[in-house]
């Protein structure tokens, strides 16, 4: 049931994401900056470039903890719907109760 590895790496590029931050921010805050030379600005580009795709926030995903699903995404319980029609149903989240009729 459990996509385990989607979530592993989800963690992963997350972790990436918080190490490059401050790194990105400088080289972002070089490249769009007007009054630096242009060989400045393109050499900063180039470093960007050079830093592991999945260090850019834009690569992350909300996935479910559970199953991994990327759709459907609850944020606030980080869950999918499915996920949580299934808790639902057996009575393991406090709080919510599944009516059916």
């Amino acid at each position: 049931m459990a996509k385990k590895s989607m979530i592993e790496r989800e963690k992963k590029r997350q972790k990436l994401v918080e190490q490059y931050a401050a790194k990105r921010a400088a080289l972002k805050e070089i490249a769009t900056d007007e009054s630096k030379p242009m060989e400045e600005r393109f050499k900063a580009r180039l470093e960007l470039a050079k830093l592991p795709r999945n260090s850019s926030p834009t690569r992350l995903h909300n996935r479910c903890q559970l199953t991994g699903r990327p759709h459907a995404y609850y944020r606030k319980l980080k869950i999918s719907r499915i996920a949580l029609r299934e808790l639902g149903s057996m009575g393991q989240l406090p709080g919510v109760v599944k009516s059916s009729w």
